[in-house]
């Protein structure tokens, strides 16, 4: 869980009259993650494609512009199908040439409807004067003109140019039409006045002259487009209905015929022989070696290069052995001379592969997390995949994220809509990433109604105060501290969640630990990170012990808080009876001392980041936000609840109006006792706004917890957790194959 898949380089070497039954035999494994052949070797060239790859991959290209003009997706898939050559080639050209058909038509359908509306909406400022459209051109006498602009304006300027005799102008609104004697060119009249010319309609296409009946003949041959398009339209879907599995089936088809055909493109090649190199599970490598054994017998050969160990910068392992020893079959393992015969190396023309990879970098990363913790690495690819070398977070993230959202929120009416809302889109998002995004959204849920249960908190109402449901349920078992009477509870929550800080950066600077350690030794180990270690605990040791602690809780006097003494020391303001009222001042001392220790440490190492040595402290007061949000979010709540139901207080207690009105509270504890009287209790518009208030008011808050409670957490997760020891960066195992959805092989 905490490395990826360990990785084997392998090589598969071969004559070149197998190649193709090589490369079949591979992909239908789906194990091997071809690396590309960079040129190095001398004598060895990349591999050509097979005959026929570009015109599949030109039929691959058909068939998925035919997907995007019918709008096809993997929901639309059908039954499974085996398409063989001839059928794909008859069926696809059938297919084309009627999307072919009905798209142009609907193209043209389309534009022409575009055409009209732009006529529609140039007509408009004629519509507007009022003038028929046969008056507005065709003169020799006179100019005319129709634009946008101000009369006035347009008036003065014909008035001031001497090369008009005479003019005449309407106006409705901001539309002005001119006529002006003689025929000149009016817009050199106009030069300087505001005015946007529109050419007037042609007639050559319609009857009508006046421009109401001009639009509405433009109005009456949009209709009839748009009839002719809608037909267009569901021909298309029924065709789409009609084709949709087959063009699916066809594009898978091809995609696993192009990728085949197109593989000698990442091999070494000579005249007579091949060589492909890739990563494969370290314990699957048996598998592919085996299969191509079986298939090409003494053609072929496997070796397993390298098994790379978790090391940075060196992947160690030996040639062509497992862990379980060299049990491989004859002849698996052993490169072949280019005529076939065993050798320990590929020769061609005096060069040779020999034991040289193809290419350097680390291996392609296969997380390998049990499948209720997968999902979760989705947040870990947020980051990055991990390095190969470095620890998986993901199973940590797993346990912590959740954990911390339900914390925050911790209320079983809001917890199940969260669930709800994750099974939604587990069962309605056919998106991978999706389907985990609701899964992670499913486990948040169930840990937000888990604390809601230890809360005892339904939608901010709690559980022992509702008719029936209290006799059966009791009395939570744990408090927020929203009311004055369980103030303590906040207080431990303070406290708690900065333990839980200290933990969580305890358990970051761990795996760092780890890795240094691995990588560099002890030394490196102890100072790039126990530094860090010995001042956090150091420190949080120095706070909880009873040096420095004030009076009023029994200490020698000083300016720490008194609830770290308190919330579990079983008294009056104890939240949790634990007995436990802080460390021996002894321990103060033990804690400074190692917090000393781990500068000294930091100052003979990476003195550079002495000036970060705050962490230890500010870090772990951000965790205090998990504590904010929660006591945030169930004052959200209650407000909430409190302007619909209404409520009073008793011995710093809050209770809900939801048996009683505001006059049985006043009678019994005194007006001054009502907080609120409540909407539900002043009438009936008084109580329609209230429905409103609660409604909108928890669907705000359910929106919130998402916000604050999913921000807080992952931000925690990814500043204060990952930022000790994750980089990321780690290439996808992607292996050459193909997990068939919509076709088969038999």
């Amino acid at each position: 869980m905490l490395r990826p898949e360990r990785m084997s380089r392998v090589s598969v070497t071969g004559s070149k009259r197998v190649m193709d039954e090589a490369i079949e035999t591979i992909h239908e494994l789906n194990l091997l993650d071809v690396t590309a052949y960079d040129g190095s070797w001398e004598g060895f060239s990349p591999g050509d494609p097979v005959e026929g790859a570009d015109e599949a991959a030109g039929k691959l290209v058909t068939v998925r512009a035919l997907q995007s003009t019918l709008e096809v997706t993997d929901d639309d898939a059908g039954r499974v199908r085996i398409l063989d050559d001839d059928e794909l080639d008859a069926e696809l050209e059938r297919a084309r040439e009627r999307v072919t058909d009905l798209d142009d038509e609907r193209s043209a359908l389309e534009d022409e409807r575009r055409e009209i509306d732009e006529k529609i909406e140039t007509a408009r400022p004629f519509a507007e004067l009022g003038i028929d459209l046969d008056l507005l051109s065709g003169y020799d006498a006179i100019s005319t003109a129709v634009g946008e602009g101000n009369e006035e304006q347009v008036r003065g300027a014909l008035a001031e140019s001497e090369a008009v005799e005479a003019f005449k102008t309407f106006a409705e609104g901001e539309y002005v039409a001119l006529f002006v004697a003689p025929a000149i060119d009016v817009d050199e009249a106009l030069v300087g006045t505001p005015f946007t010319r529109y050419e007037v309609p042609s007639l050559d296409e319609v009857e009508a002259t006046s421009p109401a009946a001009y639009v509405d003949e433009l109005r009456s041959r949009r209709a009839e487009v748009a009839s002719k398009l809608d037909t267009v339209e569901h021909e298309l879907a029924d065709l789409k209905h009609d084709v949709a599995d087959f063009l699916l089936a066809a594009e898978e088809t091809l995609s696993i015929e192009v990728q085949k055909r197109e593989a000698p493109l990442q091999f070494a090649t000579t005249d007579n022989a091949f060589v492909s190199e890739g990563w494969i599970p370290a314990n699957r490598y048996t598998d592919l070696a085996e299969a191509l054994q079986s298939a090409l017998g003494d053609h072929v050969a496997v070796e397993e290069l390298e098994r790379a160990d978790y090391r940075e910068g060196e992947f160690v392992g030996d040639h062509g052995e497992s862990d379980q020893g060299d049990s491989r079959e004859p002849g698996v393992g052993e490169a072949v001379a280019a005529d076939g015969a065993g050798d320990r190396a590929v020769r061609a023309d005096g060069g040779h592969a020999g034991d040289v990879a193809m290419s350097e970098g680390e291996p392609p990363i296969e997380q390998d997390n049990p499948s209720g913790v997968e999902p979760f690495e989705l947040l870990t690819g947020a980051v990055g995949k991990p390095d190969y070398t470095e620890l998986d977070p993901t199973i940590v993230l797993f346990l912590t994220f959740p954990l911390m959202f339900g914390f925050m929120i911790g209320d079983i009416g809001y917890g199940i809509i969260y669930t709800g809302m994750g099974y939604w889109m587990i069962k309605n998002l056919e998106s991978e990433t999706f389907e985990d995004f609701g899964k992670v959204a499913a486990a948040a849920g169930l840990s937000t109604v888990f604390f809601g249960v230890l809360y005892g908190e339904v939608f901010g109402l709690h559980l022992d105060a509702l008719p029936l449901i209290s006799e059966v349920y009791g009395h939570a078992i744990i408090e927020k501290g929203l009311q004055p009477a369980s103030a303590e509870w906040a207080e431990a929550w303070f406290v708690i969640t900065a333990l839980f800080g200290v933990f969580h950066l305890n358990l970051a600077w761990t795996f760092e630990f780890v890795e240094e350690y691995t990588f560099h030794g002890l030394r490196a180990g102890v100072e790039e990170v126990g530094s860090w270690l010995l001042m956090l605990d150091g420190l949080w040791v120095y706070v909880f012990s009873r040096m420095g602690a004030p009076e009023s809780v029994g200490g020698p006097g000083g300016p720490k808080p008194a609830l770290l003494y308190t919330v579990f020391d079983g008294g009056e303001n104890a939240a949790f009876e634990l007995g436990f009222a802080g460390l021996p001042i002894w321990t103060g001392w033990v804690g400074v001392a190692l917090v000393v220790l781990g500068v000294a440490l930091l100052a003979v190492g990476p003195t550079h980041e002495l000036i970060e040595a705050h962490q230890v402290l500010a870090h772990v007061l951000s965790y205090l936000r998990i504590a904010a949000v929660l006591l945030a979010k169930a004052g959200m709540a209650f407000a909430v609840n409190l302007l619909f139901f209404g409520a009073y207080e008793h011995h710093g207690e809050f209770h809900f109006l939801l048996g009683h009105g505001p006059g049985w509270a006043e009678a019994k504890y005194g007006a001054e006792a009502v907080l609120f009287p409540g909407l539900m209790h002043g009438g009936a518009g008084a109580l329609l706004a209230g429905v409103v208030v609660l409604l909108v008011g928890h669907v705000v808050v359910l929106l919130l917890g998402i916000t604050a409670a999913g921000i807080q957490s992952i931000r925690l997760e990814y500043f204060e957790y990952f930022s000790k020891f994750y980089e990321g960066g780690g290439d996808p195992y992607s292996p050459f194959g193909h997990d068939r959805r919509f076709t088969s092989t038999e």
